[in-house]
């Protein structure tokens, strides 16, 4: 058993026994040699005594399973290094303190869900009044005024209401990111911004569920969040990089 506590491995039953679950879907029927292909499967990833405890089909021609197993691989978080947004997210009522006290007129949040993508609900979480899971929307803040664009937002289109409407801030939503086509729409967003010389004059933030700030910043965005962020995350964010920006400043007296 591992006794460093700086080396971990996962647990099941008993602290560091390795045991782990993983689930996986199989182009074949579901039955015995299904099975049997799902635990060879996690043979071939390194895992011990694999079982399948579940299996379902989905389809004539498709089937999931969840198996459980045992990992001898550790790792050392002395030599780990996290790339996170960095700033201390504040409470609704502070992002509004922090707004009155550095701004000279509402701030303007932009946002979408672009490409192909139709779903808003991400958006809708961040944008909308309600919110979600009893954290208000951009729309309830005051001093800003928040703009959602609702899905399936073309770049262009997106870079010419920000234009239109002054925004300080976009936001971009992707949430359907099968085969890595996000990559490419946000890619092509951020040369959008430059070939219009227009990167400078916003801050651009991204989010979704495959979304992370590393990520974010290897595109070209200022930020990036994930699952379980909210209104206030965002706002945190973009109010202190404004400011950083020197964008609606108040002036000194």
């Amino acid at each position: 058993m591992t006794t460093n506590k700086q080396m971990i491995r996962p647990y099941g039953d008993t602290l560091n026994d390795g045991k782990v679950q993983l689930s996986m879907s199989l182009p074949m029927p579901c039955g015995p040699l299904g099975e049997e292909a799902a635990k060879q499967m996690a043979l071939k990833m390194g895992l011990h005594d694999p079982q399948v405890v579940h299996s379902t089909p989905l389809s004539d021609d498709f089937s999931f399973y969840i198996i459980y197993g045992t990992s001898e691989h550790q790792v050392d978080i002395s030599k780990l290094h996290v790339v996170d947004v960095g700033s201390k997210s504040m409470s609704k009522e502070e992002v509004e303190t922090f707004i009155e006290t550095h701004f000279r007129e509402p701030l303007v949040f932009i946002g979408a869900s672009t490409g192909t993508d139709a779903h808003t609900v991400g958006i809708d979480a961040i944008m909308n009044m309600k919110g979600y899971n009893g954290n208000y929307g951009l729309e309830r803040y005051k001093g800003i005024v928040a703009i959602n664009l609702g899905g399936q937002v073309d770049n262009e289109a997106l870079l010419e209401a920000a234009i239109s409407y002054k925004a300080d801030v976009i936001l971009i939503s992707q949430t359907v990111t099968q085969k890595d086509v996000h990559i490419q729409n946000l890619t092509s967003f951020i040369e959008l911004l430059e070939a219009e010389n227009k990167r400078q004059d916003f801050v651009v933030i991204i989010g979704g569920a495959r979304i992370h700030h590393a990520l974010a910043k290897e595109l070209g965005y200022d930020a990036g969040f994930g699952p379980k962020k909210y209104a206030f995350d965002v706002a945190s964010f973009a109010v202190e990089k404004l400011k950083e920006k020197g964008i609606k400043l108040k002036e000194k007296l």
